[in-house]
């Protein structure tokens, strides 16, 4: 935060893919959504079932939270401006306070994490309206919400370290970060991926590596406890 404001690139909106098939403009953004609604939807089909399942709540919101980021991304990627936007950021910040709040109760303090969750959901929500209210005043400011997104994949390494598993799938919370971070890998790598290929993009694909991030996370919870 000490860091002078930092502005939303001028060209954010402006994807390597922006073919139209069948009416559909940026097709391939908006549909490779697809396998994040539906690991959102059978993740919380699942949790809703597991009545026994300790941070059964933060689990729940983490799913959730997947199925609003389908449908908020793929309204962006059809449309893509500064409110829109706001639609597609809105739920990721809700993902990344559930799942930081899942580490955190699973290797810290299993009180601890429902706890923090309140607070730093509203700290995710606030940092995206901050951005979309300075965007619109003329001097957009990111920092906040690059803390939010940012800080907790630094920290969550730091736990996984410093507080050993209880369980063996907690190794699986391993590869979830591993996912997510060649996720944002193909997200930086939009044009150059899109140019090297012709058929997909960065961008497309950065969406099926957040899905099988998702996916990881319910694959540790089936090997946590598969009964409950």
């Amino acid at each position: 935060m000490t860091h002078a404001p930092i502005a939303q690139p001028a060209g954010y909106h402006a994807f390597a893919d922006r073919r139209d098939v069948w009416g559909i403009p940026n097709f391939w953004n908006v549909v490779s959504n697809l396998p994040f609604l539906i690991v959102g939807l059978i993740g919380t089909a699942e949790i809703a079932n597991r009545r026994a399942l300790p941070l059964r709540a933060l689990y729940l919101s983490f799913f959730a939270g997947a199925c609003m980021v389908a449908i908020g991304s793929a309204y962006y990627h059809f449309a893509p401006s500064d409110l829109s936007l706001v639609w597609d950021r809105l739920p990721m910040a809700v993902m990344f306070m559930a799942f930081f709040s899942i580490i955190v109760g699973e290797h810290i303090s299993e009180r601890a994490g429902p706890m923090l969750f309140g607070p730093l959901l509203v700290l995710g929500i606030g940092s995206v309206i901050y951005w979309y209210w300075t965007e619109q005043a003329g001097h957009g400011d990111l920092r906040p919400y690059i803390i939010a997104q940012f800080l907790p994949m630094i920290l969550i390494p730091l736990i996984l370290l410093l507080f050993p598993p209880r369980s063996p799938h907690a190794r699986l919370k391993w590869a979830v970060l591993g996912a997510y971070a060649f996720a944002k890998m193909f997200e930086f790598a939009d044009e150059q991926v899109f140019a090297l290929t012709r058929i997909v993009s960065g961008h497309t694909l950065k969406h099926f590596g957040a899905a099988l991030s998702a996916y990881l996370l319910l694959l540790a919870v089936r090997r946590r406890n598969p009964y409950v």
